[in-house]
Order: structure tokens, then sequence, then C-alpha cells
């Protein structure tokens, strides 16, 4: 079959402030890590030994993962980072870089790999774009997809011939430049040759270092133009978006958790919601112990994480509140991101608990 490997150890700027205490892979899609829904599709797909390399919060991925027994896979971590006046920090290598100490270590890399970036959900049919790697007689292969053309300059845009033999990349091209609208979604197919182009202890990058010399050699080095589902969570405004499609039931094997009890309503245990005086249009998924006060009304997609507490006349549309959410009553919260410590907007911009600027307020059910 082939091997997998999960690029795991960037610090997901773009995506504050979700990850401010949690890193990227661990961001929740319906309760779960976005990277479960990874290691699930591997295992669906056999692929069962897999490498993660991890630097931020890396602590958080390997409790949660452990071994990987649960899902039937096997997985293994590679931590990068230093020795610092006495501190261990993490020193992400880069995505060829990590793959590359990985080899130097043990020589995982000893058959066909699959690389993924943990930041995306995919359905990929890994069997056919592995079969078709083979028949190409690749040395490496880049899965791709097409994009609307204004929004080519947030991807690295791939141009090939006829036979998807790659010619070139631009990277993020404004519209106007772009001479293709193929982007790679962070999904590689990698033989075991393809590491000795990566300079060993150095940090090094697959998209802008190790592409262009496959390029400049003329090697074996094929784009897939394939068509799936592959929803990339690059910022906050994309998350946002995400979990909107993900509530609405637009993402196929993403199920909501719970038990449905009205069309388009799903609650967790415990719950203590009245319901003939609250007004609830879903999709709505309610987590365990949350309590939803007389007057409230909650507008779907939306998610209201365990723990939560809204309070009477309070408003949530078409939001998402993290674990322990408090929500004072009478206050209005519109597509938004909130956690007990901050609330983002669907565009990105946050504000944080006690902020005087806002007029909003809210809280930590715990407290």
């Amino acid at each position: 079959m082939a091997k997998g490997m999960i690029l795991a150890a960037g610090q997901g700027t773009r995506v504050r402030p979700l990850t401010k205490d949690m890193p990227k892979p661990m961001v929740p899609i319906l309760g779960k890590p976005v990277m479960e829904y990874l290691i699930e599709h591997l295992a669906r797909h056999g692929i069962t030994e897999i490498m993660v390399n991890v630097a931020f919060l890396h602590n958080k991925i390997e409790q949660y993962f452990g071994d990987g027994s649960r899902w039937g896979v096997q997985l293994g971590y590679s931590y990068e980072g230093v020795l610092d006046h006495g501190d261990i920090l993490p020193r992400p290598r880069g995505s060829a870089g990590g793959m590359r100490r990985i080899q130097d270590f043990g020589g995982f890399f000893d058959e066909t790999t699959l690389v993924l970036c943990a930041d995306a959900l995919i359905d990929l049919d890994i069997g056919a774009a592995l079969h078709e790697h083979k028949h190409k007689g690749a040395l490496a292969s880049v899965v791709a997809c097409h994009v609307p053309k204004e929004d080519v300059q947030a991807y690295g845009i791939v141009l090939a011939d006829n036979n998807g033999h790659i010619e070139s990349f631009q990277e993020k091209p404004k519209p106007a430049e772009a001479k293709s609208t193929l982007a790679s979604t962070g999904i590689y197919i990698f033989e075991p040759e393809v590491l000795d182009l990566v300079p060993s202890g150095q940090v090094y990058d697959i998209g802008s270092q190790l592409f262009p010399q496959l390029v400049e050699r003329k090697l074996p080095f094929y784009v897939q133009d394939r068509f799936f589902n592959w929803i990339d969570i690059g910022r906050v405004s994309d998350y946002w978006t995400v979990l909107q499609r993900v509530l609405r039931g637009e993402v196929p094997q993403m199920l909501m958790p719970g038990r449905q009890i009205k069309p388009w309503i799903w609650v967790g245990l415990n719950t203590s919601v009245a319901w003939d005086q609250v007004k609830i249009e879903g999709p709505v998924y309610i987590g365990s112990n949350v309590r939803i006060e007389p007057g409230v009304t909650i507008t779907g997609p939306a998610w209201i994480g365990h723990g939560s507490h809204v309070r009477s006349g309070a408003r949530v549309v078409r939001s998402i509140l993290f674990e322990y959410t408090r929500i004072p009553a009478d206050m209005t919260f519109f597509e938004m991101i909130v956690s007990p410590n901050y609330c983002v907007d669907r565009h990105g911009e946050t504000l944080y608990r006690g902020d005087d600027t806002t007029h909003l307020r809210w809280g930590d059910a715990r407290a």
C-alpha cells in the first residue's frame, strides 16, 4: 500500500486566536479535531503507518491521539525543537526538512508515501491517486484542484503540460497574473528518493524549495487534477465558513454527534433547555450540560459547545460557542466564534473578554 505523513508542526498564525492555546491540527469541527478526520480517512484507505511531525503545543496532539490504536493505525511523532537556555523550544524544520529528519533518524520512508497537511478536510480517493502516481512512474505527485480565479492569491498555483508533467509554480499570484487556476492542495505523493534532494539538518520547505528542484532537474513530477472535497482552514474566516457548511450537512462523512430530537436539532447528554419557551431554528447542535434559559433565540447553523450557558433573552445567530462559554442576558452574537476568553467575527476580527471598546459581553460558564 503506502505510508502516511501528516505535517503538524506549524504554528497556525493565520488562525489565531484559535491557536493561542491549541495547535492547529486540534482545531475542532463538530467537536472533533481536524486531524482526527484525516487519520480516519487514511485508515479507511488502508494507510496505517503514519508519522506526524510536531512542534508547537505538541503535547496536546500526542496526548489526544496517542499511539493511534483507537483508529486502527500506528502513529509515530517527530518533535522539532531546540534546547535554549535550559528551555525546550519548538523550532519547526519546514515541511521537507521535517521529513528528511525522520528519514535520517530511522529510514521510515521506504515506500510510496502520502503526505497531508493537518489543517484541511478531504475526501480524496486515495487509492485512485496512488494508482495514477504509480501508473505514470512519478517520483513526486501533487494533488491539485481548480479554485475560482479571484481566490488564486491564497494558493500555490501549478502549471503543467497536457500529460500533467509540472513545468512551474506560481506562489500566490495576483488574479491578473495567474497562468492557471489549478491550486496545490498540500497533498503530495512521494517516492523515497525524493528525500535525497532535501539537505540534512536544514529548515527546508516542500513547496518553495523542493518542488523547484524537481522542476529544474526535469524529474518525473506530475500534477493530479482531481475532483474531491478539499476544505482548507487557512484563516479564521475559512473556519467560520467551513463550520457553516458542515453544520448544513454539505460535507459527506461528517455526521452530527448527539441525538436528533427534532428536525435539524441535535443534543448531547443532560441538557437543560426550556424547549417551549425558546426559539431554536436548526441546524443546531447543543452539547452536553448546556443550559439555555427561557426567551433565548438560536438561529442555525450554530454549535453550542458543552458546558455553555445562554441567558434569557440572548440571541445566537449562525455562531459557534466553544465549550463553557457564557452569553449574558439580552446579548446578541451574530456570525461569530465565541470562547470563554475571546470572540472572533466571521472576517477574523478578534475581541478579548473585558475589552472596553465593544458593547459585547460574554464570559466563562464555569465561573
